[in-house]
């Protein structure tokens, strides 16, 4: 009995060492099987995949707005949960979802679950095959004035197949994220909206002859392209990652997350320890995203497409005023016979009209059925003459993007008054660029300042805002022998103003229309018609102005620049004074790319007279 006892004992106490030792093991797989999936969770590409951002708090939340694309309903805003979800499809070998999400499959796959399957989808296969990928290269086309969404550029991509050449360039595919506005709004409420939010952005898959033709000549705009440093395994990345992103939506910020963000977005997928966005959380910049790519050595010397309008002024300025009235004369419809040229002074008449045409029909929305006829014809009798042509390729400029100031600023400002107590203070430019600014890899002649603020501190400690422009816009579109353009000028904030007893504040919205002559590379000039809304502690009721502005800039040398303007208002009721007078004189040196000294002369008459020695040493970042 005993015996049995102890024999039961023991099979007991032999039965509970293995269910705990069993056990241990459970729990210790377990917890390391949560700690794994918690570490991949956290993982920065899991993250970048989600396209994840992390607030101060420590939660996350997706940029992604849609939710097709979170398997979880949690998913937006939990990214463990998110990773669950996936994981379980995945492992249910659920190929509708796979296929939905290959980047996340191929990576999950190559960094942790090796015993999955292949991917097989025969829907990305195709694409794949019709895209036919080896490299890809950034396109940069330059600011575009006349658009609130496209005032400091764009970006996009360019996908290059493995037979392709420079003349097929133009049937390659773009890769292009843009806002969906509403077709009814007008441009004040598309500019509201966009700073805002209000609008879905979505990448979309184009051929690049569309883009061209869009940005080189309905707007215009020189484009700058850059060849990306990515291996062909790296482009697979990011191509399955676009695959899964056809079915995403964002909200579209013109400021922060614009086109040139989401690029980068989608493009720090092609490498685990990629990351591009990290440096652009309150304001994304087209120019500023290029730079981020060349600081990572993504990108290789830019090759430079003109614009239409820019051919044009090149072709402009190889002829003769008999030449440009010629050449006006064959656009406009009157046959070659009616001139006694021979070949060689025909060529450059036919070319020149030519463009001449071929621009207006873009830039003026001109008809096809009235202009193809006269294109046709002019390039028939171009046909005839074989010769080469006579005209010099447009001078790439020595400067491109990516190597212009960077677009943030910040001032230290000293202010001498003549009849106030001098002051010190700072200023501070969250974007972009101003004319006095260097002008390298900038457009010439165009200004957009946006969020622009300046404080100053007297001698007793006091602070004082002297002013806060929240968009200061200027473009300055010459007047020549081709274009009869218009220029504009746009300012909306707070500034102060000389008073008998202090200067005082005052909100305003200033605007323009007028003309400019010259060339911004070298001696301006401009002259615009000006109206003037302001109101505050400077006036006793809300004032309306009518006056001019006038302006001369001239680019000195690579680093100097000099501005004199004036300006002068009517004001119709304000009841202490009934005139505003500003004139002023700046001069900049650019000490470095990023640094610039400016000193400035301003002598204001409103209720009293006032003038100002101001002297900024900038730096650019």
């Amino acid at each position: 009995m005993l015996i049995f006892l102890s024999k039961a004992r023991l099979g007991l106490f032999y039965f509970m060492f293995k269910f705990l030792i069993v056990a241990s093991f459970v729990l210790s797989s377990s917890a390391y099987s949560a700690t794994t999936i918690h570490n991949i969770a956290s993982h920065p590409y899991w993250l970048k995949l989600g396209h994840y951002q992390q607030s101060i708090s420590g939660s996350y939340e997706s940029e992604v707005d849609s939710h097709s694309f979170f398997l979880s309903v949690n998913g937006k805003f939990d990214p463990h949960a998110e990773l669950l979800a996936t994981i379980e499809a995945f492992q249910n070998e659920n190929n509708d979802v796979t296929c939905q999400f290959p980047a996340r499959y191929q990576w999950l796959k190559q960094s942790f679950y090796s015993e999955w399957p292949e991917l097989a989808c025969p829907e990305i296969k195709t694409w794949q095959k019709l895209i036919n990928p080896k490299g890809m290269t950034l396109v940069f086309p330059t600011a575009f004035m006349n658009d609130p969404a496209s005032m400091f550029g764009h970006t996009l991509l360019r996908i290059d197949a493995k037979d392709q050449t420079r003349s097929r360039e133009l049937i390659a595919f773009a890769v292009n994220f843009a806002a969906e506005p509403d077709a009814t709004d007008n441009a004040a409420l598309y500019a509201l909206k966009g700073l805002i939010g209000q609008y879905p952005g979505k990448f979309t898959l184009m051929p690049y002859y569309r883009k061209v033709r869009e940005y080189n000549d309905l707007e215009s705009r020189d484009m700058w392209e850059y060849k990306l440093a990515l291996s062909e395994s790296e482009i697979q990345r990011v191509l399955l990652h676009l695959w899964e992103l056809q079915w995403a939506t964002f909200d579209y910020f013109f400021i922060d997350e614009n086109c040139s963000y989401q690029l980068l977005a989608l493009l720090q997928v092609a490498r685990d320890d990629l990351n591009l966005t990290n440096n652009f959380s309150s304001h994304a910049i087209p120019s500023d995203t290029v730079k981020a790519l060349a600081e990572h050595k993504l990108l290789s010397m830019p090759r430079y497409r003109p614009a239409s309008g820019t051919m044009l002024i090149n072709y402009e300025s190889q002829l003769t005023d008999e030449q440009i009235d010629i050449a006006r004369k064959l656009k406009n419809g009157e046959p070659l016979s009616g001139f006694s040229l021979t070949a060689e002074q025909a060529v450059p008449v036919l070319e020149m009209a030519y463009e001449w045409l071929n621009y207006q029909y873009y830039d003026q929305g001109l008809e096809r059925e009235a202009i193809a006829p006269r294109l046709t014809a002019l390039l028939h009798q171009r046909s005839k003459l074989l010769l080469p042509s006579p005209f010099a390729r447009p001078v790439t400029p020595s400067i491109s993007p990516e190597k212009g100031h960077d677009s943030s600023r910040f001032g230290m400002v000293f202010n001498h008054f003549k009849y106030s107590e001098n002051r010190y203070g700072f200023s501070y430019r969250m974007a972009y660029h101003d004319l006095l600014d260097n002008a390298g890899g900038f457009i010439p002649g165009a200004q957009i300042s946006f969020f622009d603020i300046e404080g100053d501190l007297d001698s007793e400690g006091n602070v004082y805002l002297e002013h806060v422009y929240f968009i200061d816009a200027m473009s300055l579109a010459p007047d020549n022998r081709l274009f009869d353009s218009w220029s504009w000028n746009m300012r909306v904030g707070f500034d102060r103003k000389p008073t008998d007893d202090k200067r005082k504040g005052r909100a305003f919205i200033q605007g323009g229309y007028g003309k400019s002559f010259g060339d911004a590379s070298g001696f301006q000039s401009y002259f615009l018609a000006s109206s003037l809304l302001q109101a505050g502690e400077l006036t006793d009721s809300v004032s309306l102005g009518f006056g001019t502005e006038f302006g001369l800039i001239w680019q000195a040398s690579d680093a100097q620049k000099l501005a004199l303007t004036a300006q002068g208002f009517w004001l119709a009721n304000d009841a202490s004074t009934n005139h505003q007078i500003e004139l002023a004189a700046h001069w900049q040196i650019a000490l470095a790319q990023n640094w610039g000294l400016r000193s400035s002369y301003v002598y204001q008459n409103q209720q009293s007279t006032e003038q100002q020695l101001k002297l900024q040493l900038f730096h650019y970042f």
